[in-house]
């Protein structure tokens, strides 16, 4: 039986970890130890309630499960890195690695250091936590699977149909940079606008938040171009890059994006995977980003003051 660990049982993690119990061996690894009854509630409102097994990185040292045949890690874009780390010692360095993270900042960093082969995943699957013991499994979507340099395609299908099984369905693709790229465009238009003003996503749509929106999308799309990212919908240029935050943010009226939820907890936010990425590269093109710019030193200035 396929041994995976999950590393960050937020509620990607825990989602990933519940669908993937009936089918296969699974430990969620975090910093704290979790009550061992585990609470899901999926999109039809049913409520399941499976046992799953919880260690600490700690306990990975002391009382190794089985060697895992892949380790998905879960956590925040700034903490992925760290959180390999931690398990480093008690893993293969050959180990197949999934990344699950927004943005686009631990992806190409873990890819070139870890030995072992690397996939990326981009998701819409939508999730939250209920408190220790429970995670809800807000909306169904799809999770798209390949990795940077296109050498383990072989790797991402058996995964890909592994997640279908248990049912979150996934596809492996080609050009997954693409797509990474692409969801970090839409991340930079809503997440900081929407954690600054204490807004769901919907409410970008007023007068009071388009106009700097748009100007977002101006600075992204013309990063985009010189990073040879094409636009959506084998689209042309900026308006069509507009056309999809406009659709994410009617998909996703009501929600409370991951950023405002972190603002609200008064954690850091992934204003370094996501904003960074393209400041950076901004940078380097020498283009614009005095809009982004200005995004990244609110939120800073916000977290500065938790």
């Amino acid at each position: 039986m396929t041994t995976h660990w999950i590393l960050g049982p937020g509620a990607i993690g825990r989602l990933l970890a519940h669908s993937l119990a009936p089918f296969a061996e699974v430990a969620l690894i975090g910093r704290r130890d979790l009550p061992a009854q585990q609470r899901l509630m999926t999109p039809e409102g049913e409520a399941r309630t499976q046992r799953l097994s919880s260690l600490t990185a700690g306990q990975l040292a002391v009382d190794a499960p089985e060697p895992p045949a892949l380790v998905h890690i879960t956590t925040k874009a700034m903490s992925a890195e760290a959180a390999l780390e931690s398990v480093a010692d008690s893993l293969s360095p050959i180990t197949p690695l999934v990344l699950w993270q927004n943005g686009f900042l631990a992806q190409p960093r873990i890819t070139q250091a870890w030995p072992g082969p690397v996939l990326c995943a981009t998701t819409t699957e939508g999730a939250y936590l209920t408190g220790d013991d429970g995670v809800v499994h807000a909306g169904r979507g799809h999770t798209f699977l390949g990795d940077l340099n296109n050498h383990h395609g072989a790797l991402a299908e058996e995964l890909a149909q592994a997640l279908t099984q248990a049912g979150l369905a996934a596809t492996k693709v080609s050009d997954i940079r693409q797509r990474l790229w692409q969801k970090l465009a839409v991340n930079a238009a809503i997440n900081p606008l929407v954690a600054l003003n204490s807004v769901r996503n919907g409410e970008l749509r007023g007068e009071a938040y388009a106009g700097r929106m748009v100007a977002v999308v101006n600075e992204v799309a013309a990063i985009m171009l010189a990073e040879g990212i094409a636009p959506p919908n084998d689209g042309n240029g900026e308006d069509e890059w507009l056309a999809l935050v406009w659709q994410v943010v009617e998909n996703t009226a009501n929600n409370k994006a991951s950023m405002l939820q972190d603002v609200e907890a008064k954690r850091p936010t992934e204003r370094g995977a996501i904003l960074g990425p393209l400041i950076e590269s901004a940078q380097r093109h020498g283009l614009a980003c005095e809009v982004l710019q200005a995004l990244d030193n609110e939120l800073a200035e916000v977290e500065a003051s938790f």
